[in-house]
């Protein structure tokens, strides 16, 4: 067997061992792939202390007259940078020390059915795992290619915080690190492409979020960035309102360039092995998550579907099912959820109201307010919703968004549900929720549904 990718690929690979069979893993960078080394892990390890200097100056609505003395940028990049080596290393010691498992630590290319040229080696495959992840995306914006700009991946190697920082790009990446930048000091600019912040959420949800994150920050949306380049140290880009089509310069110490992520599929070159790819270059699979050529399974950031750590973990165990069992299980992204680690953190699973609407189902919408709870008037009444989306004949809950503290936490009650029994949202009306809780308004948002 070979896996491509050592992020949740290696949950195949271990399962493999595991069944006494000869494993090779194809692993260029640092053991663990992107969440453990470039994603998830480094930037929560950066967000948790931009969300503790948050709280500290948000103190004063309840009451608490707090000062933030100083914030140790240096200690707090290498607390980050100490956890995810020691994570990454005991990994690597794993697999180094494990029989039957041997680690490529190059970059492999499919040279033809089954075989991949790794260095100035030659390996075969009877059954392989395309789990190659994906890297940051560089807008075609003249003049970037001479800049000294900054990626999700680059930007953990800064060790001091820039003065004045320019984002590209509103997604989640853009918004978690212009809150880690924005509360280490740093005057933070985010230009976005479209006309809202985090397109892919719910529009009330994007529009709540501008302009909190607003009140730390600048946004500019529907700027699409168009050239770049540098002078004395200050990164200048030259960007389009794409609604009046006018021209503005903006500048800073430091460009972060966010603008969405790209496979690796041009440095594997599965094509070679018979596995076709779609129009941006991600690994073309069915809802087995097989590929067009047989044996070959394809998952993860490699595919483009939905690019989380959680997602990968679980398509890594349907792949891994179909791939040593004659009964096939199908991958079901209907309830796949995810957050975004910013100030206020946002939560979602399931469809989005217009989406709902588009499939043809008649729906219900509910919504709750957080400063409409207990906990939420204790809190000093924090803004933040939840907006829950039901099918109107079966109570059979499509979706759930909510942007607010503990959103990441929140959304997990309607996770649960959204895979149980029936599916409805009864559950969660006829459960007792601790009082006052913030979990009550999640089940405020149900008490509330109505047409839509």
């Amino acid at each position: 067997m070979i896996v491509i990718g050592s992020g949740s690929g290696m949950n195949v690979a271990s399962n493999a061992v595991n069944h006494g069979m000869k494993t090779a893993v194809v692993e260029i960078g640092p053991m663990g792939g992107t969440c453990v080394n470039r994603g998830c892990i480094p930037s929560k390890m950066l967000v948790y202390p931009a969300d503790v200097v948050a709280t500290i100056q948000e103190a004063n609505k309840v009451g608490v007259n707090a000062r933030l003395d100083s914030v140790n940028f240096r200690n707090i990049m290498k607390r980050m940078h100490d956890f995810v080596n020691e994570d990454s290393q005991h990994q690597a010691k794993a697999v180094e020390a494990t029989p039957n498992l041997v680690w490529f630590k190059t970059v492999g290319e499919f040279i033809s059915d089954y075989t991949m040229k790794i260095g100035e080696q030659t390996i075969r495959g009877d059954r392989i795992f395309i789990v190659s992840g994906a890297r940051p995306g560089i807008p075609p914006i003249k003049g970037i290619e001479k800049i000294d700009y900054l990626t999700s991946d680059t930007v953990l190697e800064l060790e001091q915080p820039p003065k004045t920082m320019l984002i590209i790009g509103g997604g989640y990446i853009a918004a978690e690190y212009s809150h880690f930048f924005a509360s280490m000091g740093t005057r933070v600019a985010i230009l976005q492409r479209s006309h809202r912040l985090v397109p892919d959420e719910e529009p009330e949800i994007s529009d709540l979020l501008k302009p909190e994150l607003e009140k730390r920050m600048t946004i500019f949306t529907s700027y699409e960035a168009t050239e770049a380049y540098e002078k004395n140290g200050v990164k200048t880009v030259v960007a389009k309102n794409r609604e009046t089509g006018k021209l503005k310069e903006f500048s800073a110490e430091a460009l972060l360039v966010a603008a969405g992520r790209v496979p690796n599929s041009d440095l594997l070159k599965p094509e070679k092995t018979g596995v076709q790819l779609d129009e941006r270059g991600y690994v073309k699979v069915n809802e087995y998550l097989e590929t067009s050529k047989k044996n070959i399974w394809a998952f993860g950031d490699a595919i483009g579907k939905e690019m989380f750590k959680h997602v990968a973990n679980y398509e890594a165990e349907i792949a891994w099912h179909n791939a040593v069992h004659e009964h096939k299980a199908q991958m079901d992204y209907s309830a796949a959820p995810h957050a975004i680690f910013t100030h206020p953190q946002v939560a979602s699973v399931g469809l989005k109201e217009a989406e709902a609407k588009q499939r043809g189902y008649k729906i219900l919408v509910g919504k709750a307010l957080y400063k409409d709870t207990a906990l939420g008037a204790a809190m000093g009444n924090p803004e933040g919703f939840v907006k829950v989306i039901v099918e109107q004949e079966t109570g059979k809950l499509l979706g759930g968004h909510i942007i607010g503290p503990f959103a990441s936490s929140l959304i997990q009650e309607i996770i649960n549900v959204m895979i149980c029994g029936d599916k409805t949202f009864l559950p969660i009306i006829r459960a007792m929720h601790i009082h006052p809780a913030m979990s009550e308004v999640v089940q405020r948002a149900f008490g509330s549904l109505r047409e839509a």
